[in-house]
């Protein structure tokens, strides 16, 4: 059994970038192997430097969220390398149009559906048993305020992250007799490509650094962390 072996094992969706890339490069400070997913390789492989350089541990695993086979592929493979998996972060999301409801693109719901809430419930489903073998398994899905449909145009974003909380939610519910908790984090006002896109006109000094998540992941991830279920609100 390697070093690599004995360390606890998360994956983090969305990796790439941003608040996942912020995530991953956190965990692997802390001395967590962290497999990085995501779909672009060329930037997974800057993250993968980062880490390496920095003396954590990382694997790389190029995939597109909307292919399900390869979400339920992807369990099998880590039970065939780590035999389970300690850390789930479901981070990766996009935007879509905003947009009237009644004049947003199908094309474009659908996929947003697909990315924000399908590839979260797939990946519960592939990963689940591998997360029950862990002493210590813990799940946390990155969420936003405009889950309580108050803003509008937001439509398939917003209703996706309503749809995710419910699942981490009901999913939380399901296994509080285990060894596992389920979270959901909403990150607030924070520096990302994603808001950068939502909202051109803001300027962006004035929001939080992604790495400054981390703070709220290590919290929810701790042994202190009781909570199962909860959504928990970084401050702006």
């Amino acid at each position: 059994m390697t070093h690599i072996d004995q360390k606890p094992l998360a994956l983090v969706t969305g990796a790439s970038r941003g608040i996942g890339a912020s995530i991953a490069k956190g965990l692997a400070k802390e001395d967590i192997h962290v497999i990085i997913l995501a779909r672009t390789i060329g930037a997974l492989e800057e993250i993968d430097d980062e880490i390496t350089g920095n003396g954590g541990s990382c694997t790389i695993v190029a995939m597109d969220l909307l292919d399900y086979p390869a979400i339920d592929r992807l369990g099998a493979n880590i039970f065939e390398r780590w035999g389970k998996l300690d850390i789930l972060i479901g981070n990766a999301a996009i935007l879509g149009q905003l947009s009237p409801i009644h004049h947003y693109d199908p094309k474009v719901w659908d996929e947003v559906m697909g990315i924000n809430l399908t590839a979260n419930y797939r990946l519960i489903r592939s990963l689940d048993p591998l997360l029950r073998l862990s002493k210590n398994g813990r799940v946390i899905f990155i969420s936003s305020n405009v889950s309580d449909g108050s803003h509008p145009y937001w439509g398939a974003y917003a209703a996706s992250k309503a749809a995710l909380e419910t699942i981490a939610k009901v999913y939380s519910v399901e296994t509080e007799q285990l060894d596992l908790k389920i979270n959901i984090l909403d990150p607030g006002k924070t520096r990302t490509r994603l808001r950068a896109g939502a909202f051109p006109g803001e300027d962006p000094s004035k929001n939080k650094p992604s790495d400054e998540v981390m703070h709220f992941v290590s919290k929810i991830l701790s042994n202190d962390f009781i909570e199962n279920g909860y959504n928990l609100h970084c401050q702006d």
